[in-house]
Protein backbone atom coordinates (compact mmCIF):
# COMPACT_ATOMS: atom_id res chain seq x y z
CA UNK A 1 0.00 0.00 0.00
CA UNK A 2 2.92 2.18 0.75
CA UNK A 3 3.99 1.50 -2.55
CA UNK A 4 1.18 2.41 -4.17
CA UNK A 5 0.85 6.04 -2.33
CA UNK A 6 2.70 8.17 -4.59
CA UNK A 7 1.36 6.87 -7.70
CA UNK A 8 -2.41 8.10 -6.33
CA UNK A 9 -1.31 10.85 -5.09
CA UNK A 10 0.28 11.80 -8.64
CA UNK A 11 -2.81 10.57 -10.18
CA UNK A 12 -5.02 12.81 -7.33
CA UNK A 13 -2.95 15.36 -8.76
CA UNK A 14 -3.59 15.12 -12.18
CA UNK A 15 -7.15 14.57 -11.89
CA UNK A 16 -6.69 18.41 -10.07
CA UNK A 17 -5.12 19.99 -12.60
CA UNK A 18 -7.53 18.91 -15.22
CA UNK A 19 -10.31 20.39 -13.42
CA UNK A 20 -7.72 23.45 -12.94
CA UNK A 21 -7.28 23.76 -16.64
CA UNK A 22 -11.14 23.32 -16.92
CA UNK A 23 -12.02 25.35 -14.91
CA UNK A 24 -9.64 28.21 -15.94
CA UNK A 25 -10.58 27.87 -19.76
CA UNK A 26 -14.48 28.61 -18.61
CA UNK A 27 -13.26 31.55 -17.27
CA UNK A 28 -11.10 32.62 -19.81
CA UNK A 29 -14.03 31.76 -22.12
CA UNK A 30 -15.84 33.93 -20.33
CA UNK A 31 -13.58 36.55 -19.75
CA UNK A 32 -13.69 36.88 -23.53
CA UNK A 33 -17.09 36.81 -23.90
CA UNK A 34 -17.48 39.51 -21.16
CA UNK A 35 -14.99 41.29 -23.00
CA UNK A 36 -16.15 40.78 -26.33
CA UNK A 37 -19.40 42.35 -24.54
CA UNK A 38 -17.77 45.15 -23.27
CA UNK A 39 -15.99 46.06 -26.60
CA UNK A 40 -19.01 45.80 -28.57
CA UNK A 41 -21.22 47.97 -25.64
CA UNK A 42 -18.21 50.90 -26.11
CA UNK A 43 -18.47 50.30 -30.19
CA UNK A 44 -22.37 51.10 -29.36
CA UNK A 45 -21.58 53.73 -27.36
CA UNK A 46 -19.52 56.30 -29.31
CA UNK A 47 -21.75 55.70 -32.37
CA UNK A 48 -24.61 56.85 -29.60
CA UNK A 49 -22.57 59.74 -28.86
CA UNK A 50 -21.50 60.74 -32.64
CA UNK A 51 -25.57 60.51 -33.41
CA UNK A 52 -26.25 62.83 -30.51
CA UNK A 53 -23.69 65.10 -31.03
CA UNK A 54 -24.83 65.69 -34.65
CA UNK A 55 -28.33 66.06 -33.51
CA UNK A 56 -27.32 69.30 -30.63
CA UNK A 57 -26.49 71.43 -33.81
CA UNK A 58 -29.55 70.99 -36.14
CA UNK A 59 -33.09 72.18 -35.87
CA UNK A 60 -34.20 68.92 -33.79
CA UNK A 61 -37.28 68.96 -31.91
CA UNK A 62 -37.59 68.19 -28.37
CA UNK A 63 -39.47 64.70 -29.03
CA UNK A 64 -36.72 63.70 -31.97
CA UNK A 65 -33.84 64.29 -29.21
CA UNK A 66 -35.87 62.53 -26.79
CA UNK A 67 -36.86 59.01 -28.93
CA UNK A 68 -33.22 59.38 -30.37
CA UNK A 69 -31.57 59.78 -26.54
CA UNK A 70 -33.94 56.62 -25.43
CA UNK A 71 -33.49 54.35 -28.86
CA UNK A 72 -29.94 54.80 -28.35
CA UNK A 73 -29.10 54.07 -24.61
CA UNK A 74 -31.53 51.02 -25.31
CA UNK A 75 -29.20 50.15 -27.90
CA UNK A 76 -26.08 50.53 -25.67
CA UNK A 77 -26.64 48.36 -22.61
CA UNK A 78 -29.02 45.92 -24.81
CA UNK A 79 -32.65 47.11 -22.65
CA UNK A 80 -35.65 46.30 -23.76
CA UNK A 81 -37.36 49.23 -23.59
CA UNK A 82 -36.84 53.04 -22.00
CA UNK A 83 -38.08 56.42 -21.70
CA UNK A 84 -37.50 60.15 -20.90
CA UNK A 85 -40.24 61.92 -17.98
CA UNK A 86 -39.04 65.94 -18.49
CA UNK A 87 -40.15 68.45 -16.10
CA UNK A 88 -43.36 70.98 -16.67
CA UNK A 89 -42.39 74.49 -17.59
CA UNK A 90 -42.98 75.27 -13.66
CA UNK A 91 -41.52 72.35 -12.39
CA UNK A 92 -44.37 70.77 -10.85
CA UNK A 93 -45.01 67.06 -12.88
CA UNK A 94 -42.94 65.01 -14.87
CA UNK A 95 -44.21 64.85 -18.33
CA UNK A 96 -43.42 61.50 -20.52
CA UNK A 97 -41.46 63.20 -23.60
CA UNK A 98 -41.05 59.69 -25.21
CA UNK A 99 -41.82 56.05 -24.50
CA UNK A 100 -40.31 53.73 -26.16
CA UNK A 101 -43.06 50.93 -27.59
CA UNK A 102 -41.97 47.63 -25.36
CA UNK A 103 -41.54 50.11 -22.04
CA UNK A 104 -43.23 49.06 -19.49
CA UNK A 105 -44.88 51.01 -16.83
CA UNK A 106 -42.88 52.73 -14.45
CA UNK A 107 -45.51 54.09 -12.67
CA UNK A 108 -48.49 52.58 -11.18
CA UNK A 109 -51.64 51.84 -13.63
CA UNK A 110 -55.04 51.82 -11.97
CA UNK A 111 -56.74 48.79 -11.70
CA UNK A 112 -59.56 49.89 -14.27
CA UNK A 113 -57.69 50.77 -16.57
CA UNK A 114 -55.17 47.37 -16.25
CA UNK A 115 -59.13 46.13 -16.88
CA UNK A 116 -60.21 48.23 -19.62
CA UNK A 117 -56.87 46.63 -21.33
CA UNK A 118 -57.85 43.17 -21.53
CA UNK A 119 -60.39 44.49 -24.67
CA UNK A 120 -58.69 47.56 -25.55
CA UNK A 121 -54.67 46.98 -25.11
CA UNK A 122 -54.16 50.85 -26.45
CA UNK A 123 -55.93 52.04 -22.58
CA UNK A 124 -53.10 51.58 -20.82
CA UNK A 125 -51.16 52.95 -23.46
CA UNK A 126 -52.74 55.57 -23.65
CA UNK A 127 -52.77 56.21 -19.72
CA UNK A 128 -49.29 56.07 -19.43
CA UNK A 129 -48.64 59.25 -22.08
CA UNK A 130 -51.18 61.35 -20.81
CA UNK A 131 -50.05 60.57 -16.75
CA UNK A 132 -48.09 63.47 -15.50
CA UNK A 133 -45.68 62.03 -12.67
CA UNK A 134 -44.93 63.91 -9.27
CA UNK A 135 -41.71 65.38 -8.62
CA UNK A 136 -41.84 64.10 -4.75
CA UNK A 137 -43.31 60.78 -4.93
CA UNK A 138 -43.13 57.15 -7.06
CA UNK A 139 -39.81 56.21 -8.85
CA UNK A 140 -39.33 58.72 -10.71
CA UNK A 141 -40.06 61.49 -7.90
CA UNK A 142 -37.46 59.13 -6.51
CA UNK A 143 -34.85 59.63 -8.85
CA UNK A 144 -35.07 63.00 -9.75
CA UNK A 145 -34.70 63.73 -5.90
CA UNK A 146 -32.19 61.41 -5.24
CA UNK A 147 -29.89 63.07 -7.66
CA UNK A 148 -27.60 60.03 -8.80
CA UNK A 149 -28.71 57.12 -11.09
CA UNK A 150 -30.71 54.36 -9.24
CA UNK A 151 -30.61 50.59 -10.50
CA UNK A 152 -33.62 48.98 -9.07
CA UNK A 153 -33.75 45.05 -9.71
CA UNK A 154 -37.01 45.07 -9.25
CA UNK A 155 -39.90 47.97 -9.40
CA UNK A 156 -42.64 45.81 -7.52
CA UNK A 157 -40.72 46.04 -4.32
CA UNK A 158 -39.20 49.57 -4.67
CA UNK A 159 -40.70 51.82 -1.59
CA UNK A 160 -41.96 54.10 -3.86
CA UNK A 161 -44.43 51.41 -4.82
CA UNK A 162 -46.26 50.56 -1.84
CA UNK A 163 -48.98 48.89 -2.28
CA UNK A 164 -49.52 49.61 -5.70
CA UNK A 165 -49.56 46.43 -7.22
CA UNK A 166 -51.09 45.09 -4.44
CA UNK A 167 -53.61 42.88 -6.78
CA UNK A 168 -51.20 41.42 -8.51
CA UNK A 169 -50.93 40.59 -12.77
CA UNK A 170 -47.59 42.77 -12.90
CA UNK A 171 -43.89 40.59 -13.83
CA UNK A 172 -40.94 41.35 -12.62
CA UNK A 173 -39.04 44.51 -14.31
CA UNK A 174 -35.39 45.74 -13.75
CA UNK A 175 -35.16 49.52 -14.30
CA UNK A 176 -31.77 51.79 -14.49
CA UNK A 177 -33.26 55.54 -13.76
CA UNK A 178 -30.88 58.70 -13.56
CA UNK A 179 -31.95 62.28 -13.30
CA UNK A 180 -30.90 64.61 -16.02
CA UNK A 181 -29.20 67.38 -15.08
CA UNK A 182 -27.67 70.37 -17.21
CA UNK A 183 -25.71 73.35 -15.44
CA UNK A 184 -27.89 73.03 -12.19
CA UNK A 185 -30.95 72.78 -13.85
CA UNK A 186 -33.75 69.68 -13.12
CA UNK A 187 -34.65 68.59 -16.87
CA UNK A 188 -35.92 65.34 -16.32
CA UNK A 189 -35.42 61.40 -15.68
CA UNK A 190 -34.21 58.94 -18.15
CA UNK A 191 -35.29 55.14 -17.62
CA UNK A 192 -34.36 51.96 -19.08
CA UNK A 193 -35.93 48.50 -18.36
CA UNK A 194 -35.49 44.88 -18.80
CA UNK A 195 -38.01 42.26 -17.69
CA UNK A 196 -37.56 38.69 -16.50
CA UNK A 197 -37.10 37.14 -19.44
CA UNK A 198 -33.52 39.08 -19.92
CA UNK A 199 -30.59 39.04 -18.22
CA UNK A 200 -29.99 41.38 -15.11
CA UNK A 201 -28.21 44.09 -15.70
CA UNK A 202 -24.33 43.74 -14.93
CA UNK A 203 -22.31 46.30 -12.75
CA UNK A 204 -20.83 47.35 -15.98
CA UNK A 205 -23.69 48.01 -17.83
CA UNK A 206 -25.28 50.29 -14.93
CA UNK A 207 -21.84 52.05 -15.18
CA UNK A 208 -22.65 52.89 -18.67
CA UNK A 209 -25.61 53.64 -18.30
CA UNK A 210 -25.03 56.17 -16.16
CA UNK A 211 -22.12 57.95 -18.53
CA UNK A 212 -24.71 57.60 -21.08
CA UNK A 213 -27.59 59.61 -19.27
CA UNK A 214 -24.60 61.98 -18.33
CA UNK A 215 -24.00 62.67 -21.91
CA UNK A 216 -27.62 62.53 -22.76
CA UNK A 217 -28.04 65.21 -20.30
CA UNK A 218 -25.79 67.02 -21.90
CA UNK A 219 -26.74 67.03 -24.69
CA UNK A 220 -30.81 67.77 -23.86
CA UNK A 221 -29.58 70.77 -21.93
CA UNK A 222 -27.49 71.91 -25.11
CA UNK A 223 -30.03 71.21 -27.84
CA UNK A 224 -32.68 73.59 -25.40
CA UNK A 225 -30.28 76.04 -25.10
CA UNK A 226 -29.52 75.96 -29.07
CA UNK A 227 -33.50 75.92 -30.04
CA UNK A 228 -33.95 78.84 -27.12
CA UNK A 229 -31.56 80.75 -28.95
CA UNK A 230 -32.67 80.18 -32.81
CA UNK A 231 -36.57 80.72 -31.20
CA UNK A 232 -34.55 84.35 -29.98
CA UNK A 233 -32.83 85.01 -33.18
CA UNK A 234 -36.20 84.18 -35.11
CA UNK A 235 -38.52 86.53 -32.47
CA UNK A 236 -36.11 89.28 -32.76
CA UNK A 237 -36.04 89.12 -36.90
CA UNK A 238 -39.62 89.30 -36.59
CA UNK A 239 -39.76 92.18 -34.28
CA UNK A 240 -37.39 94.03 -36.73
CA UNK A 241 -39.79 93.15 -39.55
CA UNK A 242 -42.40 94.53 -37.22
CA UNK A 243 -40.32 97.59 -36.70
CA UNK A 244 -39.69 98.56 -40.31
CA UNK A 245 -43.79 97.91 -41.04
CA UNK A 246 -44.13 100.67 -38.50
CA UNK A 247 -41.72 102.44 -39.51
CA UNK A 248 -43.77 102.89 -42.10
CA UNK A 249 -47.24 103.93 -40.60
CA UNK A 250 -44.72 107.29 -39.26
CA UNK A 251 -44.80 110.03 -42.01
CA UNK A 252 -42.41 109.45 -44.46
CA UNK A 253 -41.08 113.32 -44.33
CA UNK A 254 -42.46 116.60 -43.67
CA UNK A 255 -46.12 117.61 -44.93
CA UNK A 256 -46.90 120.84 -47.12
CA UNK A 257 -48.93 122.79 -44.93
CA UNK A 258 -49.66 126.82 -46.44
CA UNK A 259 -48.45 128.75 -44.08
CA UNK A 260 -46.35 126.21 -41.37
CA UNK A 261 -43.28 124.43 -41.45
CA UNK A 262 -44.20 120.67 -39.51
CA UNK A 263 -41.52 118.60 -38.59
CA UNK A 264 -41.64 115.41 -35.96
CA UNK A 265 -39.32 112.92 -35.20
CA UNK A 266 -39.85 109.27 -32.76
CA UNK A 267 -36.76 107.65 -30.83
CA UNK A 268 -38.36 104.19 -29.66
CA UNK A 269 -36.46 102.66 -26.29
CA UNK A 270 -37.21 99.08 -27.53
CA UNK A 271 -37.55 98.27 -31.09
CA UNK A 272 -40.89 98.40 -31.20
CA UNK A 273 -42.76 101.88 -30.13
CA UNK A 274 -45.67 102.83 -28.68
CA UNK A 275 -45.47 106.54 -29.53
CA UNK A 276 -46.32 107.46 -32.56
CA UNK A 277 -46.92 111.46 -34.24
CA UNK A 278 -48.89 111.80 -37.61
CA UNK A 279 -50.20 114.48 -40.18
CA UNK A 280 -53.04 114.10 -42.69
CA UNK A 281 -55.04 115.98 -45.16
CA UNK A 282 -58.51 116.58 -43.84
CA UNK A 283 -59.91 118.09 -46.94
CA UNK A 284 -61.58 121.64 -47.57
CA UNK A 285 -57.87 122.72 -46.43
CA UNK A 286 -58.06 121.57 -42.90
CA UNK A 287 -55.08 119.50 -41.96
CA UNK A 288 -55.11 117.34 -39.26
CA UNK A 289 -51.90 116.64 -36.40
CA UNK A 290 -51.83 114.45 -33.62
CA UNK A 291 -48.95 112.26 -30.87
CA UNK A 292 -49.73 110.03 -28.98
CA UNK A 293 -48.36 107.76 -26.32
CA UNK A 294 -49.62 104.14 -25.30
CA UNK A 295 -49.09 103.06 -22.08
CA UNK A 296 -46.77 100.33 -21.65
CA UNK A 297 -44.13 98.98 -24.06
CA UNK A 298 -42.86 96.25 -26.80
CA UNK A 299 -45.57 94.70 -29.04
CA UNK A 300 -49.06 95.36 -27.20
CA UNK A 301 -48.22 99.07 -27.20
CA UNK A 302 -46.84 98.75 -30.80
CA UNK A 303 -50.05 96.87 -31.80
CA UNK A 304 -52.52 99.35 -30.24
CA UNK A 305 -50.87 102.15 -31.31
CA UNK A 306 -50.86 100.93 -34.99
CA UNK A 307 -54.86 100.20 -34.11
CA UNK A 308 -55.39 104.24 -32.80
CA UNK A 309 -53.34 105.58 -36.14
CA UNK A 310 -56.00 103.47 -38.44
CA UNK A 311 -59.28 104.31 -36.40
CA UNK A 312 -58.33 108.28 -35.73
CA UNK A 313 -57.69 108.86 -39.65
CA UNK A 314 -61.22 106.56 -40.60
CA UNK A 315 -62.60 109.07 -37.93
CA UNK A 316 -61.05 112.71 -38.98
CA UNK A 317 -62.03 112.67 -42.45
CA UNK A 318 -63.86 115.74 -42.96
CA UNK A 319 -64.26 116.45 -39.31
CA UNK A 320 -63.24 119.63 -37.98
CA UNK A 321 -64.28 119.60 -33.93
CA UNK A 322 -60.78 117.10 -32.85
CA UNK A 323 -63.18 116.50 -29.68
CA UNK A 324 -65.59 114.89 -31.77
CA UNK A 325 -62.96 113.17 -33.69
CA UNK A 326 -61.26 111.68 -30.18
CA UNK A 327 -64.95 110.58 -29.06
CA UNK A 328 -65.34 108.21 -32.26
CA UNK A 329 -61.59 107.02 -31.66
CA UNK A 330 -62.37 106.23 -27.80
CA UNK A 331 -65.83 104.54 -28.91
CA UNK A 332 -64.70 102.09 -31.15
CA UNK A 333 -61.27 101.37 -29.23
CA UNK A 334 -62.59 100.97 -25.89
CA UNK A 335 -63.99 97.65 -26.15
CA UNK A 336 -60.39 96.41 -27.37
CA UNK A 337 -58.68 97.88 -24.91
CA UNK A 338 -57.40 95.65 -21.82
CA UNK A 339 -58.11 97.56 -18.35
CA UNK A 340 -54.06 97.90 -17.78
CA UNK A 341 -54.06 100.28 -20.70
CA UNK A 342 -54.77 103.26 -22.32
CA UNK A 343 -53.64 105.88 -24.67
CA UNK A 344 -52.53 109.45 -24.28
CA UNK A 345 -52.95 111.27 -27.51
CA UNK A 346 -53.25 115.66 -28.66
CA UNK A 347 -55.20 116.24 -31.58
CA UNK A 348 -55.16 119.37 -33.44
CA UNK A 349 -56.95 120.17 -36.73
CA UNK A 350 -54.86 123.53 -38.93
CA UNK A 351 -57.76 125.63 -40.04
CA UNK A 352 -56.20 127.12 -43.53
CA UNK A 353 -53.56 129.25 -43.13
CA UNK A 354 -55.57 131.60 -40.82
CA UNK A 355 -53.11 130.36 -37.55
CA UNK A 356 -56.36 129.06 -35.71
CA UNK A 357 -55.71 125.56 -34.77
CA UNK A 358 -58.22 124.00 -32.50
CA UNK A 359 -56.86 121.15 -29.91
CA UNK A 360 -58.26 118.12 -27.85
CA UNK A 361 -56.23 116.28 -25.35
CA UNK A 362 -56.66 113.38 -24.22
CA UNK A 363 -55.00 113.28 -20.88
CA UNK A 364 -51.89 113.64 -22.62
CA UNK A 365 -48.70 116.13 -21.31
CA UNK A 366 -49.33 119.80 -22.39
CA UNK A 367 -47.81 121.20 -25.10
CA UNK A 368 -45.70 124.12 -24.93
CA UNK A 369 -46.35 127.12 -27.15
CA UNK A 370 -43.34 129.69 -28.03
CA UNK A 371 -44.80 133.13 -28.62
CA UNK A 372 -42.32 135.21 -30.46
CA UNK A 373 -43.96 138.48 -30.31
CA UNK A 374 -43.29 138.85 -26.39
CA UNK A 375 -40.10 135.22 -26.42
CA UNK A 376 -42.23 133.89 -23.86
CA UNK A 377 -43.50 130.06 -23.24
CA UNK A 378 -47.62 129.22 -22.63
CA UNK A 379 -48.65 125.90 -21.72
CA UNK A 380 -51.61 124.40 -23.49
CA UNK A 381 -53.37 121.88 -21.73
CA UNK A 382 -57.14 121.51 -22.63
CA UNK A 383 -59.13 119.36 -20.24
CA UNK A 384 -59.76 115.71 -21.42
CA UNK A 385 -59.85 111.94 -20.66
CA UNK A 386 -57.03 109.46 -21.51
CA UNK A 387 -58.53 107.55 -24.48
CA UNK A 388 -59.83 103.92 -22.62
CA UNK A 389 -60.26 104.54 -19.66
CA UNK A 390 -64.16 105.09 -20.36
CA UNK A 391 -66.34 103.79 -22.42
CA UNK A 392 -67.68 107.39 -23.77
CA UNK A 393 -70.37 109.24 -22.10
CA UNK A 394 -67.78 110.97 -19.23
CA UNK A 395 -64.74 110.90 -21.86
CA UNK A 396 -66.74 112.95 -24.07
CA UNK A 397 -68.41 115.45 -21.52
CA UNK A 398 -64.63 115.93 -20.07
CA UNK A 399 -63.09 116.39 -23.31
CA UNK A 400 -63.32 120.12 -24.61
CA UNK A 401 -61.93 121.54 -27.20
CA UNK A 402 -58.94 124.71 -27.38
CA UNK A 403 -59.29 127.62 -30.33
CA UNK A 404 -55.54 128.51 -30.18
CA UNK A 405 -54.53 131.52 -32.46
CA UNK A 406 -50.99 131.32 -34.02
CA UNK A 407 -49.25 134.21 -35.12
CA UNK A 408 -45.84 134.29 -37.89
CA UNK A 409 -42.88 132.97 -35.61
CA UNK A 410 -44.83 131.18 -32.82
CA UNK A 411 -43.86 127.43 -32.59
CA UNK A 412 -45.85 125.07 -30.63
CA UNK A 413 -44.26 121.60 -28.89
CA UNK A 414 -45.75 118.42 -28.44
CA UNK A 415 -44.13 115.29 -26.41
CA UNK A 416 -44.18 112.53 -24.82
CA UNK A 417 -43.06 111.67 -21.28
CA UNK A 418 -40.02 110.03 -22.51
CA UNK A 419 -38.75 113.17 -23.41
CA UNK A 420 -39.21 115.36 -19.54
CA UNK A 421 -39.01 111.76 -17.70
CA UNK A 422 -35.96 110.79 -19.51
CA UNK A 423 -33.52 109.99 -17.07
CA UNK A 424 -29.29 109.78 -16.56
CA UNK A 425 -27.50 107.20 -14.70
CA UNK A 426 -27.77 108.65 -11.25
CA UNK A 427 -31.29 108.33 -12.00
CA UNK A 428 -32.61 111.98 -12.17
CA UNK A 429 -34.68 113.08 -14.21
CA UNK A 430 -34.42 115.72 -17.49
CA UNK A 431 -37.99 117.08 -16.18
CA UNK A 432 -39.83 120.21 -17.44
CA UNK A 433 -37.56 123.17 -16.48
CA UNK A 434 -34.98 121.73 -18.69
CA UNK A 435 -37.30 120.90 -21.68
CA UNK A 436 -38.86 124.98 -21.41
CA UNK A 437 -35.32 126.25 -21.16
CA UNK A 438 -33.71 124.59 -23.89
CA UNK A 439 -37.20 124.83 -26.06
CA UNK A 440 -37.14 128.33 -25.21
CA UNK A 441 -33.43 129.31 -25.92
CA UNK A 442 -34.15 127.45 -29.73
CA UNK A 443 -37.62 128.39 -31.06
CA UNK A 444 -36.51 131.17 -32.28
CA UNK A 445 -34.67 128.89 -35.18
CA UNK A 446 -37.72 126.73 -36.06
CA UNK A 447 -39.34 123.54 -35.52
CA UNK A 448 -36.34 121.36 -36.95
CA UNK A 449 -34.54 123.05 -35.11
CA UNK A 450 -36.17 123.04 -32.13
CA UNK A 451 -36.67 119.53 -31.99
CA UNK A 452 -32.27 118.87 -33.02
CA UNK A 453 -31.97 120.93 -29.58
CA UNK A 454 -34.27 119.10 -27.53
CA UNK A 455 -32.74 115.76 -28.52
CA UNK A 456 -28.69 116.88 -28.23
CA UNK A 457 -29.91 118.28 -24.78
CA UNK A 458 -31.62 114.93 -24.34
CA UNK A 459 -28.31 113.00 -24.91
CA UNK A 460 -25.94 115.15 -23.41
CA UNK A 461 -27.91 114.68 -20.62
CA UNK A 462 -28.72 111.10 -20.06
CA UNK A 463 -25.09 110.48 -21.19
CA UNK A 464 -24.96 107.13 -22.36
CA UNK A 465 -27.53 105.76 -19.78
CA UNK A 466 -30.48 103.69 -21.09
CA UNK A 467 -33.23 105.06 -22.81
CA UNK A 468 -36.11 103.66 -20.48
CA UNK A 469 -39.39 104.88 -22.63
CA UNK A 470 -39.82 105.80 -26.36
CA UNK A 471 -39.07 110.10 -27.57
CA UNK A 472 -41.65 111.40 -29.42
CA UNK A 473 -41.62 115.11 -30.30
CA UNK A 474 -44.13 117.18 -33.18
CA UNK A 475 -43.45 120.73 -33.85
CA UNK A 476 -45.66 123.07 -35.57
CA UNK A 477 -44.35 126.07 -36.90
CA UNK A 478 -46.44 129.27 -38.19
CA UNK A 479 -44.85 130.79 -40.98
Amino acid sequence: MDQLLPYILLLLAIIWLGITIKVFRQRLKRTSEELVAIEGEEERMFSYLHELGMAIGKDTTQQELSKMIVDGVNEVVSARGGAIYLLDEVGGSLQPKYLSKECPPLVGVPAKVRKKSELDPRATESYLRLFHAPVDGGLLGAALGSQVALHVPDIRYHESFRDIFADGGVERVEVMLSPLRHAGKELGVLAVTRTKEQQAFSANDFAVFRSAAEQSAFAMGNSMLYREANEKRQFESELRNASEVQRVLLPQGEPIVPGYRISGTNVPARIISGDYYDHLDLGDGRHGVVIADVSGKGVGAGLLMAMCRSVLRCQAWGKSDPAEVLGGVNRQLFPDIREDMFISLFYGVIEGDSGLIRLARAGHDAALLYRAADGVIENVKPPGLALGIDDGDVFERVTKVLELQMNSGDLLLFYTDGVNEATDGAGQEFGMERLEATFLESASQGAEAALNAVQRDLAAFAGGARQMDDITLLAIEKR
